[in-house]
């Protein structure tokens, strides 16, 4: 009898405010829902082989304590970690105590922003960044981080 392992999970992590993609400031942040953003990773995801652990938050605290439960349960890790990006630096030191590939993805151009939005604590453990791009930003997320797993293999 054959078992086949299980497919490698991602964990698509996302902080405050993305439960609200699709009504706030569209003009930003476009008319595709959050609902949207889980579909288009679950439709990206199945042909890389990879299952999702896809969650929102809007508690700081309760984000980071999903990251720390990635560790040794998770292949990789895509988030938008919202206003945390720039302001967190427990959420940072949690994606790196993870000890895992982290992508970071934004739907707007942080560098197009505000000058706060510029800084971002992610950055700093990530492998990259993904942003400008809507929510296809999640998909090529997903992608990418497939070509690392692959790399690393």
């Amino acid at each position: 009898m054959s078992h086949t392992a299980p497919p490698p999970l991602i964990a698509v992590l996302n902080g405050p405010n993305i439960n609200m993609l699709g009504l706030r400031q569209p003009h930003l942040y476009g008319s595709a829902t959050l609902d949207d953003v889980e579909q288009l990773c679950a439709e990206t995801a199945e042909p890389l082989g990879f299952a999702i652990d896809f969650r929102q938050t809007n508690g700081e605290g309760e984000l980071i304590s999903w990251v720390q439960e990635c560790r040794g349960r998770a292949a990789g890790i895509v988030i938008n970690a919202g206003g945390y990006t720039h302001t967190s630096v427990a959420l940072m030191d949690a994606l790196l105590a993870s000890e895992l590939p982290v992508i970071e993805v934004h739907v707007t151009n942080i560098h197009r922003r505000e000058e706060f939005r510029h800084h971002s604590y992610i950055s700093k453990v990530a492998v990259g960044m993904i942003c400008g791009l809507g929510i296809r930003g999640y998909a090529l997320a997903l992608m990418a981080m497939a070509d690392l797993l692959e790399d690393d293999a």
